[in-house]
């Protein structure tokens, strides 16, 4: 897989992320909040959209701050991705977003994936 490094900038709330790594693996860096959330799904979707029918994984480690919008937005590319057929999963949460997905009762589903 071969995947654009994509950004979005939210006003005053610093730029988010997805940035290739090795085949494959893609890194999500800066805040995924409110303020980020909708361009976040976007570039989600998009990189998706090229990873072909293979694995994608995502670490969540650069994930600078999240919120329930950001949550929301992790579990929208789980559902783009069982609707195209792909197989997503992600890896080292932050432990804010990881207590925010156990309290929501989906931490399982993040950490296993679709």
């Amino acid at each position: 897989m071969n995947l654009p490094e994509v950004t979005t900038r939210a006003a005053d709330a610093g730029a988010f992320r997805l940035a290739t790594g090795a085949p494959g693996t893609l890194s999500a860096e800066g805040p995924l909040t409110f303020a980020s959330a909708r361009g976040a799904c976007a570039l989600g979707a998009a990189a998706l959209a090229q990873a072909g029918s293979g694995r994608v994984e995502i670490d969540c480690h650069g994930i600078t701050s999240s919120d329930s919008a950001g949550l929301a937005v992790l579990l929208e590319w789980l559902s783009v991705a069982k609707r195209t057929g792909r197989s997503l999963r992600y890896v080292r949460l932050p432990a804010g977003l990881a207590a925010l997905a156990r309290i929501s009762d989906v931490e399982e589903l993040l950490e296993r994936g679709v």
